[in-house]
């Protein structure tokens, strides 16, 4: 009877073994094709994020690795643009989408009227064009109400100016200059 339950256990590994696939990963389209991919664009086997020796990491690649800084757009644009709106209240911010909104913000010097404003950040890279903000402004009226008002269009392209300008000093600071 001892001898009846290795044998046993051995027939019971093998029906699990029957599952036989008749084509390659590579057929399929599955995780061997996509590394093929990844090496073909990264110049390695396991992608970016792999340790690298001697500094055989392409500047391109560096440059994504250190501009992405944990985040899915530029961390550069990112934290200028924080930096930049910090004087509002963010009501949501989304580093992966690159998407931050602030709650409605009432200056102390115009009571009668808020902002709220949504800065986009587009790219990984640090572009002119990385960036896009929308600006929202409502007046109170006589009966208390908050209507939507216009907003001067420069006002948008200054706050973006003042967001590069900013990502520009972050990234001369981490790079070590002045």
């Amino acid at each position: 009877m001892r001898t009846s339950w290795p044998i046993f256990l051995l027939l019971a590994a093998l029906a699990g073994c029957t599952d036989v696939e008749t084509q390659p990963p590579e057929d399929r389209g599955g995780w061997t094709s996509q590394e093929a991919r990844r090496r073909e664009e990264t110049g390695t086997f396991f992608g970016d994020d792999t340790l690298t020796l001697y500094g055989s990491r392409s500047r391109e690649a560096k440059a994504r690795q250190e501009d992405a800084g944990g985040v899915g757009v530029n961390s550069y644009l990112w934290r200028a643009s924080l930096d930049t709106i910090d004087f509002m209240p963010v009501a949501n911010a989304d580093p992966f989408g690159g998407l931050i909104t602030t709650d409605w913000y009432q200056p102390t010097d115009a009571p009668g009227e808020r902002f709220k404003v949504q800065v986009l950040v587009r790219d990984k890279t640090l572009r002119a064009d990385g960036v896009k903000v929308s600006i929202w402004r409502q007046a109170r009226s006589e009966s208390g109400e908050w209507l939507d008002a216009s907003v001067d269009p420069g006002t948008a392209v200054e706050l973006e100016n003042r967001i590069l300008t900013r990502a520009r000093q972050l990234r001369i600071a981490a790079s070590g200059g002045a």
